[in-house]
């Protein structure tokens, strides 16, 4: 998330630039508050959204800097290679088809653990195969495994349908699936996965892809695990035209009822009269009003930060909000290469990198003493190699993005100095974790040493500055099984008019995001949602 670029997408606030009454005001334009957005806008509902970057997207946006353009959270999709999926029927709907989509490789995740690799493959009976192959002495169970992941992804589904019941219906139907025995697997993943085999090689295999939910598999739900695990199983897809076209796609549907995305746009208060939210406070002291609110801000900022002390819920939400805890943060080394990505013989498969099989061990040694341990999970992504329009935007040239576990504490000295002149030391510490990370990248392709060009490193102060996380979270609250078990993480508040989206909804990432979105617009649009509904999730 460094400084703004070319990439502006979204109207520039002004207060006369906004158009009447609208129906609908969202907080933030994540992909969840695009999503709800848009399907709101599909009802005919007139919405705004607000923003307070300089550019829409929230970690779906892009920046552009020396002549190179990276995405800042967008590395892969999955379940969008089909048209029946809900993904690619949600993202066609709120992109009026207009977003594309191009195929990873058949490897889309590689997970090197040590001198080891393995490859995970695209379709089940490639990705059964390749890991029975590397495990012979386990068939059984991998055949469980999978088993045990489908299970899991139904109980998500039900979970999901129960965020958009009334509360006391949804709370008795969340309350039901946990005595099944798809319930019973919201516990630790290691936990889950320990009761199939004791082949600790093939358990790190199994969750090699932690960090696309930012705990390792001692502290994960296994729901979470399975989710994610099942989303990529017929492969990774990137969007054509990058990132940013997930914004610029959306947009349009959202205008087309007369609403719009205003960045530059920051909300410092949920306007609440008569026990009800009815608008939003600007930085410049104008008040919007709307009969619905959404934020999607997560649910720290909204209760904490923009709700004021005189909301009555406030402080029952401030005390919900103890049981829940933030997400991992990190750091990016976003690198610029002086050929294309075809010359250079980039991958379109992503690299997570691990010192050894005990994930936990590693992860809390580097935590303790990270100068004196290696990094404990590095996931290197060839997005100008996924990007078959990048070439052709950005001839001769090709990017890489480095991500790498780095906890907010690590850089909480210089936790109040202003962006881009935090002085010398933050500069030399960053500079060193920059090396680290470009020499993971060349232990693995060394033939890029001589081609790079340019190369930033943001930190969690970069998420907490550019995306309001105060932690630099990037992944809303943790997914521990605590987390699945709070029913009060849903679309509709106890707040008249006051909605959620977003990560903390649902589940992480663009399409547990997205799919908040769509949760959050049936919520808002009752009865006249049903045919979304069930155009939605059927099949």
């Amino acid at each position: 998330m460094p400084s703004p670029s070319t990439l502006r997408i979204g109207r520039r606030y002004r207060a006369n630039r906004l158009q009447g009454r609208y129906d609908v005001l969202v907080i933030g334009s994540g992909i969840g508050g695009l999503s709800a957005a848009a399907c709101l806008s599909k009802l005919g509902k007139k919405v705004a959204v607000f923003e307070q970057h300089y550019t829409a997207g929230g970690f779906t946006h892009a920046y552009e800097r020396n002549g190179y353009e990276w995405d800042v959270g967008v590395h892969y999709i999955g379940d969008v290679g089909k048209d029946h999926t809900l993904a690619k029927r949600l993202f066609d709907h709120i992109s009026d088809g207009q977003l594309k989509w191009a195929p990873m490789d058949p490897c889309y995740d590689r997970i090197h653990i040590g001198d080891r690799q393995y490859d995970l493959m695209a379709g089940p009976k490639a990705f059964v195969e390749t890991l029975k192959r590397a495990f012979p002495d386990d068939h059984a169970a991998i055949d469980r495994y999978m088993a045990l992941t489908a299970k899991a992804a139904t109980a998500i589904q039900v979970l999901t349908t129960a965020k958009v019941l009334p509360g006391a219906v949804g709370k008795l139907l969340a309350k039901g699936l946990s005595l099944t025995g798809a319930g019973k697997l919201n516990r630790p993943t290691a936990e889950v996965l320990g009761e199939l085999t004791d082949n600790r090689e093939l358990i790190a295999v199994l969750t090699g892809q932690w960090g696309d939910n930012g705990l390792p598999p001692e502290q994960s739900s296994f729901l979470i695990h399975a989710i994610i695990a099942r989303h990529y199983l017929y492969g990774g897809f990137y969007p054509v035209g990058g990132a940013s076209a997930m914004a610029t796609t959306i947009i349009p549907v959202i205008q087309q009822s007369g609403g719009d995305v205003f960045t530059y746009a920051d909300a410092r208060e949920i306007v609440i009269e008569n026990g009800r939210a009815t608008g939003l406070r600007l930085a410049d002291d104008n008040v919007v009003s709307a009969p619905v609110i959404i934020s999607d801000a997560g649910v720290f900022n909204t209760f904490q930060n923009l709700l004021p002390d005189t909301c009555p819920q406030r402080q029952s939400y401030l005390d919900r909000l103890t049981r829940v805890q933030r997400s991992m943060a990190s750091a990016c080394l976003y690198v610029g290469l002086n050929a294309d990505a075809a010359n250079l013989g980039l991958p379109k498969t992503n690299f997570w990198i691990y010192p050894d099989n005990d994930y936990q061990r590693q992860l809390e040694q580097a935590l303790a003493a990270p100068d004196d341990h290696d990094i404990p999970l590095t996931y290197i992504s060839f997005p100008s190699a996924k990007d078959p329009s990048f070439s052709e935007r950005y001839p001769g040239r090709a990017t890489i993005e480095i991500v790498a576990a780095a906890p907010y504490e690590w850089f909480q000295a210089w936790d109040g100095t202003p962006w881009g002149k935090r002085g010398e030391d933050y500069e030399a510490v960053k500079e060193a974790f920059s090396q680290r990370l470009l020499e993971k990248l060349f232990e693995k392709m060394p033939h890029l040493r001589e081609h790079l060009d340019y190369y930033e490193l943001s930190t969690p102060l970069s998420t907490a500055y550019f995306c309001r996380y105060p932690s630099g979270e990037i992944y809303g609250l943790n997914h521990d099984p605590n987390r699945f078990e709070q029913q009060w993480l849903r679309p509709k508040t106890t707040i008249p008019g006051l909605y959620l989206t977003g990560q903390d909804v649902l589940t992480c990432g663009v399409a547990g995001a997205m799919i908040a979105g769509l949760v959050t617009a049936i919520s808002v649009g009752g009865v006249r949602a049903l045919p979304l509904a069930k155009t939605m999730f059927a099949g």
